[in-house]
């Protein structure tokens, strides 16, 4: 475009208007500038204020106040009683379960089968075997583990004890007998067992109460052979000497099976002591004191069962006479008028 001058000036386009030439400068209308170019003071004024209320309520809002605390607090207690409340019924079925386990466990009769699981032959064995004592106490000697020749043992003491109270004559009243003999036998065998384990155990023996059952229990089988002939052929002396013999190979059996299993001279002496003094002793008991025990029971019971006797009163005949001489004499008047 062609200027005025003969010079050529470009083509601003929608800058032609605004632009005024003279002279050979330039002036720039600001009225037509927009005032929101933010060059101004005023505006960076404002922002910096703006700036720093929002930094003012920012940190304002960082600090908790003294109810969002209080809630806080709150929270993390019921976070804490919730987390508690949750352990402790974790903790209480974990006792649950285990007590039902433990309930079925004692409840299944299975497992007292390998007690129990034992052939008739290894049974033969163990019974010969309990009235030949061992040599060798140098090393421990095997003691069975099973109850099932004990246990037979004992049902077959009761049997005989039974027999020969029949024999002797004794009345049984209302099962009195048989209890009286199944109380005797059982309280025997697991009685002196407990003593037995327990003295074993102050004296540092190697054995357990299983092994403890067993052996007292098969020592029972000479008591159960002098018991059974004694009761039938009635000799004092036929007694001593089977008491001697029989029942005291049984008894040195058990003393030496001990004797293998237990360190010490003083230690095997109090033990063996007491098992051989209880063992030969019930012996005696049973053949001589058992009887007049149960008899005097017996007798006890059937005392406090029977009724009071007749008691006869003297009666005062002179009362009776005199009212009947009474009537005579007034009969007499009434009948001769």
């Amino acid at each position: 475009m062609a200027a005025p001058g003969g010079r050529n000036l470009p083509d601003w386009g929608g800058f032609q208007d605004d632009v005024q030439t003279g002279g050979g400068a330039a002036v720039i209308d600001m009225e037509n500038m927009d005032d929101t170019s933010g060059s101004s003071f005023e505006d960076m004024g404002e922002i910096h204020q703006r700036m720093k209320e929002d930094e003012e309520e920012g940190e304002a809002d960082g600090v908790p106040e003294e109810g969002d605390e209080d809630g806080a607090f709150l929270g993390m207690k019921g976070i804490k009683g919730q987390l508690g409340r949750q352990v402790a019924d974790e903790m209480w079925q974990a006792g649950k379960r285990q007590a039902s386990k433990a309930f079925n466990l004692y409840a299944n009769i299975d497992i007292l089968r390998p007690y129990f699981d034992v052939e008739p032959m290894q049974v033969r064995n163990r019974l010969l075997e309990s009235m030949i004592p061992v040599k060798m106490i140098n090393f421990p000697q095997k003691i069975a583990g099973e109850l099932y020749g004990p246990l037979m043992l004992v049902f077959t003491m009761v049997a005989i004890l039974l027999h020969g109270m029949k024999s002797s004559g004794t009345v049984i009243v209302e099962g009195t007998l048989m209890g009286t003999a199944i109380g005797t036998c059982f309280g025997y065998w697991l009685g002196v067992s407990s003593f037995i384990y327990f003295v074993a155990y102050l004296c540092n023996s190697q054995i357990t109460m299983l092994q403890t059952l067993s052996l007292l229990g098969y020592g029972l089988f000479g008591h159960c052979i002098v018991l059974f002939i004694t009761y039938n052929i009635h000799f004092h002396s036929l007694f001593y000497i089977f008491w001697l013999v029989i029942g005291g190979l049984s008894t040195v059996r058990m003393v030496a099976v001990l004797l293998s299993r237990t360190v010490g001279q003083t230690q095997r002496l109090i033990l063996c002591g007491f098992i051989a003094a209880l063992h030969m002793l019930f012996l005696l008991y049973l053949h001589f004191a058992y009887h007049k025990v149960v008899e005097g029971i017996l007798d006890t019971l059937d005392g406090q069962n029977m009724p009071p006797p007749f008691q006869r009163v003297a009666r005062d005949l002179s009362l009776g006479t005199n009212s009947v001489l009474n009537v005579t004499l007034q009969a007499l008047p009434a009948e001769s008028g």
